[in-house]
């Protein structure tokens, strides 16, 4: 299964400015929109697949975390059983 991204037109012009203002003041390379835009969609591309897979992982993670405190909490509200032989 294939994941595509998509992002918002505000959100996609935000990063392209930041991925612009990164190459200025790290590189003290100018590039522009179109440059900015493609490593963008390159590293998305790249990267994608690996952080939406950590961040199942870390979900998975958080939803068991959270069962088995559901679970400890279930077993408080168990009531004892007697013997009822004599």
């Amino acid at each position: 299964m294939t994941i595509s991204i998509k992002l918002p037109k505000e959100e996609k012009e935000q990063i392209i400015n930041s991925v612009k203002n990164y190459f200025e003041e790290e590189r003290s390379e100018t590039i522009g929109d179109l440059g900015a835009e493609q490593i963008i969609d390159f590293m998305m591309k790249e990267l994608g697949p690996y952080i939406y897979n950590k961040a199942i992982s870390d979900a998975r993670a958080l939803v068991n975390e959270k069962m088995n405190q559901m679970d400890d909490e279930l077993y408080m509200f168990e009531k004892p059983i007697q013997n009822r032989r004599r």
